[in-house]
């Protein structure tokens, strides 16, 4: 899919207005589905979007970055705060937020073997190094999940 023609392709039929500048796929991207950048004008998507929830909901993404980026050269409100971006977004059917990401991060778990205090941490611990926070007790990895 070349992404700045679906861009421009989405705001003639939706908008009814010609998007002149470049869309770039950002796989850095991560909390967010798209940016606007007034500087130049260009467009960033994130592509995982489209992976996890499909042409549907990338097209809503699509349309909210359009709005910042008509109402930008138009000289009106183009802020997430604004009246003219939330009377523009809801009208062409844009998404207010990009919807969460599942998480893959994985999890270890760590049970003291004195008191039962459970621990999750992302990174490893060296349970011949760390005790318990609470009684000094030996650590025990229980389990690491995906989560």
């Amino acid at each position: 899919m070349n992404l700045t023609n679906y861009v421009k392709e989405v705001s003639q039929e939706d908008f009814g207005k010609v998007f002149r500048h470049t869309a770039i796929w950002n796989t850095r991207l991560r909390t967010t589905g798209g940016r606007f950048f007034p500087a130049d004008g260009h467009l960033d998507f994130n592509p995982k979007i489209l992976e996890v929830f499909g042409l549907e909901t990338f097209r809503k993404i699509v349309r909210h970055e359009l709005c910042h980026y008509h109402l930008y050269f138009e000289g009106k409100g183009y802020k997430h705060a604004d009246a003219d971006f939330k009377e523009l977004l809801q009208k062409v059917d844009g998404l207010r937020y990009a919807p969460t990401m599942p998480s893959e991060t994985a999890y270890h778990c760590y049970r003291c073997q004195k008191c039962g205090q459970e621990y999750r941490r992302k990174r490893r611990v060296n349970t011949k190094k760390y005790r318990c926070g609470r009684c000094h007790g030996k650590l025990l990895e229980i389990k690491s999940l995906e989560t």
